[in-house]
């Protein structure tokens, strides 16, 4: 696989598209759709493996293991995480602070309720 290739896989397992992905790092649009052709420079490579949560290596082909050393999200976590991504990646950043906000209110909601068995269905 080439380094766009790599990126392009990673993004999509993370809920997001490489354009997506280029402005969440502050790219221009077009600037990872380069790599298919032209070699990154590691200074944005760098940034790619970081929002990616991978290496560099990984990224290079250097390793076929995408994985950081230490993964700190299990399945469900990972899940939830590009879930959230999908949801807000339209906002603003304005909605997004309201959006956070609204989770963070039901997940405390959520988590009084617990006990609760009345409260939910299998």
């Amino acid at each position: 696989m080439t380094v766009f290739e790599r990126i392009q896989t990673l993004a999509k397992k993370q809920g997001k598209s490489v354009k997506q992905l280029s402005r969440e790092i502050g790219f221009g649009e077009s600037t990872i759709y380069k790599w298919k052709t032209q070699s990154p420079k590691m200074e944005y490579l760098d940034k790619v493996a970081e929002k990616l949560n991978t290496t560099t290596d990984y990224l290079l082909g250097k390793t076929d293991n995408p994985s950081m050393k230490e993964s700190f999200l299990d399945s469900d976590e990972s899940d939830l995480l590009a879930a959230f991504r999908l949801e807000s990646e339209d906002m603003s950043e304005e909605q997004k602070k309201k959006f956070n906000n609204s989770l963070k209110g039901m997940m405390k909601v959520a988590r009084g309720l617990l006990d609760d068995d009345s409260k939910w269905k299998e």
